[in-house]
């Protein structure tokens, strides 16, 4: 089958219109609603929505007290230590609270464009609207913290000051907004493709697409508290270290630089990922609600809290040579620009087959963003395959870009300690996971045009 191209609208030469549209049908709805049984099943899931949590404050205990050196997890002294110094404080709930609160306060009320979603398969093929206010949010949440911190009225270095506390107000979020979630969803008869196991429901979701008025729970949860939360974490250690010794070092500037280009990426193409798969697929359970509440800022983070705690400990920052910190610069600003740009032709694509694609100058656009005339596959059942731009490179592109940047995270830490190479780790397996769903699913879903992709 040969590849067609896409024609230029007469409207809008950045606004091309894809002459095949996308029709829901059977078929879609048939492999949207199977249930797989994933990471072990019942017991599988059971164990990591355990283990998940007792590994955060294993790594962290082993950072905070030890300094990055693993040590036996039967230590009961480092148990201990892990207990009195992530106590769920008042003042640590507080502020996390009141900080998720003030997210979706934005999300509610800020003005941004709204964006229609890829067909949904539990609502029969119809389009959901998703207001998209994430830029004017996150330059909101920036302006708001500078005066806040400015005039003392919250100096943002408290978060460093009490990030083992936050942290348990955060796992302790996570499980309760599961339980919330997962038993309103019951109660209001909304549950979409359910196993019949309590422990794989609660930890797969029970609802596909809740809300809280004109709010997505589910993207809001996704874009507006991790990143955030894990880029402030950087800014308060930054400042902290600012405090202490007159100056931000080179390794710290890079984690506060990287955690920027993450979240400002994802506030400034937000109305890209209402038709991701995220959105149309996966369900709002523990799995997105933990990881996105606690697990994504307080284990993202690792190579920042290292960096802090031994500039404290040694009297002054770590400092590489000139020749590394340039190389992990360099790996991050290019896997950054190939993630961005790939992510943007994709999403951006798919926006222009569903007929919602919405020019925008949002900081940064990057050259490549857009592709005007992406070369495609024409499928069976009309929802193209994109072979252009950096998909006619690769076809998992941005997670080769993700990995580079999860790298470069651990990278400037230097090699003194595992632990700052969580993410890039874990994120391998994470991805690849992906991967497998993704090819095991796109094969279901295209047949033959699959194999020719």
């Amino acid at each position: 089958m040969a590849t067609k191209r896409v024609q230029k609208s007469a409207e809008h030469d950045k606004s091309p219109k894809i002459n095949t549209a996308p029709t829901f049908n059977k078929h879609y709805e048939i492999i949207d609603s199977e249930i797989v049984f994933e990471f072990g099943g019942p017991w599988g899931v059971t164990a990591m929505m355990i283990g998940f949590p007792v590994l955060m404050y294993y790594l962290w205990g082993c950072l905070h007290f030890y300094r990055g050196k693993l040590v036996s997890p039967l230590d009961g002294q480092l148990w201990s230590q892990i207990f009195k110094g992530a106590y769920p404080t008042w003042y640590a709930t507080k502020i996390y609270v009141l900080f998720c609160l003030f997210e979706l306060f934005l999300a509610y009320f800020m003005p941004g464009p709204i964006v229609k979603g890829a067909p949904v398969s539990s609502l029969k093929g119809k389009k959901l609207d998703y207001l998209c206010n994430g830029v004017a949010s996150w330059y909101a949440t920036i302006v708001t913290s500078f005066v806040l911190h400015y005039y003392g009225w919250f100096r943002l270095t408290e978060i460093i000051d009490n990030f083992g506390p936050l942290m348990s107000a955060a796992v302790i979020s996570g499980f309760v907004v599961t339980l919330v979630i997962y038993v309103t969803t019951i109660m209001q008869g909304k549950q979409y493709r359910m196993s019949g196991y309590l422990m794989y429901d609660l930890f797969m979701g029970a609802a596909l697409n809740p809300r809280l008025g004109r709010v997505d729970l589910k993207m809001f949860a996704e874009i507006r508290i991790p990143w955030v939360l894990l880029f402030y974490i950087s800014v308060s250690a930054a400042i902290k270290e600012y405090e202490l010794f007159g100056y931000i070092s080179s390794s710290m500037a890079f984690m506060v630089l990287a955690h920027f280009l993450y979240v400002n990426a994802c506030a400034k193409g937000e109305e890209c990922i209402p038709t991701t798969w995220d959105m149309t697929y996966e369900k709002f359970g523990f799995m997105l609600i933990f990881w996105n509440l606690a697990g994504v800022p307080f284990t993202y983070c690792y190579a920042t809290i290292y960096l802090h705690n031994n500039s404290i400990d040694n009297n002054q920052p770590i400092q590489h040579s000139q020749f590394w910190t340039y190389f992990c610069y360099a790996l991050l600003l290019s896997g950054y620009y190939i993630w961005d740009t790939a992510n943007s032709q994709k999403n951006r694509f798919r926006m222009i087959i569903n007929g919602c694609y919405i020019p925008r100058y949002t900081f940064p656009q990057l050259p490549w963003g857009t592709l005007k005339n992406p070369t495609y596959i024409k499928t069976k059942y009309g929802s193209p395959l994109l072979t252009g731009g950096w998909w006619g490179i690769a076809r998992k592109i941005h997670y080769t870009a993700d990995l580079m940047m999860a790298f470069s995270w651990g990278f400037i830490t230097g090699f003194n300690t595992a632990i700052t190479y969580f993410y890039p780790v874990f994120f391998v397996a994470v991805l690849t996971h992906r991967v497998y769903r993704d090819m095991e699913r796109c094969a279901k879903k295209y047949g033959k045009d699959w194999e020719e992709y």
